[in-house]
């Protein structure tokens, strides 16, 4: 395979989602020709479509970002210092059982919706003499583009040309998705302390988690959105014939969203109840909300083209998590920017062997721990023993709570722990204290705190 030039090399990226035109600007300044296809044009790309989930990202992914140059969006972002978890059990009694608050130490999270930071990016990749062409990618126009540069990395996502990277069935534990999911944003609710003071003294300035064991999750963060700004994010998870799926199937437009997910409080989770009614569907936005499901498949990372050309898998294309546990936009970026950095000092073809051994070492050092995290917070039955002891500890003990919120944004410490024992050494490595004991303190919560949050005006 050649260059387009005798002393550039090039670069093919088909996907101009986040994760794709990240790619394709540490590429370009890496010193590469670079080409980006995407099906829709980039006032669509922006406008058009609605953002793919809340993007929450914590300080690894933002250090990579800023490895590449680019804007974490830490300064523009509302910031999340820690997460509120609220677990209730099943049944119309819904014991309340856990409550506690944990602090990030040393990092932040930022959500940002992901249409802006991909226009944004855009733009710049434009500005810096990137080549964007707007063109539906076939298997068979993959093959001529692959033929003409000398690296072609697929971003597309979960459709798209994902079929020519095989479901990796050794590391692929899901048959089917394990939820059901609705997002929205929503406006009319500010961020002070004041708002779910009762969860956290930090208020606004944390997110919150919470789990119904037989129905699913839910989670609420600020949010900076692409036209309004600051906001707030919502995203809910119904477990499979739950009641909570089917009231997420019934919506069909940001306000039906909204009013299901205001229902949802009223019957389910009140102790949030006056802040969720306080919000707003964003009427300006009509894709400011969406619904479905995602199946969790790690693929395998290189494809090939009818001539044979080898290609590389990015992002979800190459990974898919169930958003529960936040893994999806920080996996595929933490990817594309190691993707740069060996490929801006290999001295070489960037070939099957090339492209396998890059996504070898992404899944050692971050993908296969991020999905075990999401098998953790999806309350997988095979991590039964373990969930019981991190949360119960994390319910007794501050620097548990933190470290087991940490995982969201280092999953890595998680990757060696198999068995309940581990997770006992563990929560007596985070403490320094014997574990039995620890645990031993734990008692349900009774009744978690209520909200007496008073906005202006609450609607009906």
């Amino acid at each position: 395979m050649t260059s387009t030039t005798s002393n550039t090399r090039s670069a093919a990226i088909v996907g101009a989602g986040q994760t794709g035109v990240t790619a394709a600007l540490g590429l370009l300044d890496a010193g590469f020709d670079v080409t980006l296809y995407s099906d829709r044009d980039q006032r669509a790309l922006r406008d058009d479509v609605p953002a793919t989930g809340t993007a929450l990202e914590f300080g690894e992914v933002q250090q990579a970002e800023s490895a590449l140059g680019l804007d974490s969006y830490t300064g523009r972002a509302p910031r999340h210092t820690g997460l509120s978890v609220r677990i209730a059990g099943p049944g119309p009694e819904r014991p309340e059982l856990i409550a506690f608050d944990g602090t990030f130490d040393g990092y932040v999270g930022v959500a940002v919706d992901t249409r802006l930071k991909a226009d944004e990016r855009l733009t710049e990749f434009r500005r810096r003499g990137g080549t964007f062409v707007v063109e539906a990618v076939t298997p068979e126009t993959l093959d001529g583009i692959a033929a003409k540069h000398d690296l072609t990395l697929v971003a597309t996502g979960k459709a798209g040309l994902v079929d020519l990277f095989p479901v990796d069935s050794a590391r692929t534990v899901y048959d089917e998705p394990q939820r059901r999911l609705l997002a929205l944003t929503v406006g009319g609710l500010g961020a002070g302390r004041d708002v779910f003071a009762h969860r956290s003294p930090a208020g606004g300035a944390h997110s919150l988690f919470s789990i119904v064991a037989d129905q699913g999750e839910a989670w609420w963060g600020p949010y900076l959105h692409k036209d309004v700004g600051w906001t707030w994010a919502f995203i809910g998870w119904a477990r499979p014939g739950s009641d909570w799926e089917q009231r997420f199937a019934a919506a069909d437009s940001a306000e039906s969203g909204h009013q299901i997910v205001q229902q949802l409080y009223r019957d389910y989770l009140e102790w949030d109840l006056p802040e969720v009614l306080a919000t707003r569907h964003l009427s300006e936005d009509p894709h400011s909300w969406l619904k479905g499901a995602v199946r969790p498949v790690v693929r395998e990372g290189v494809g090939y083209t009818a001539s044979g050309h080898a290609v590389g898998a990015l992002g979800d294309t190459a990974v898919a998590h169930d958003p529960v546990a936040g893994q999806g936009a920080q996996g595929g970026l933490v990817q594309a920017q190691r993707l740069v950095a060996a490929a801006a000092v290999h001295d070489g073809p960037f070939d099957a062997a090339w492209l396998g051994a890059r996504y070898a070492e992404f899944l050692a050092y971050r993908a296969e721990a991020a999905a075990k995290v999401t098998r953790l917070f999806l309350s997988d039955p095979e991590f039964g023993e373990i969930g019981n002891a991190f949360f119960a500890a994390a319910a007794v003990h501050p620097k548990f709570a933190s470290a087991l919120v940490g995982l969201l944004h280092r999953p890595q410490p998680f990757a060696e722990i198999e068995s309940a024992d581990d997770a006992v050494a563990y929560i007596s490595r985070i403490t320094g204290e014997d574990a039995g004991e620890l645990l031993a303190k734990f008692a349900p919560a009774g009744r978690f705190a209520r909200s007496e949050y008073q906005a202006d005006t609450v609607p009906a």
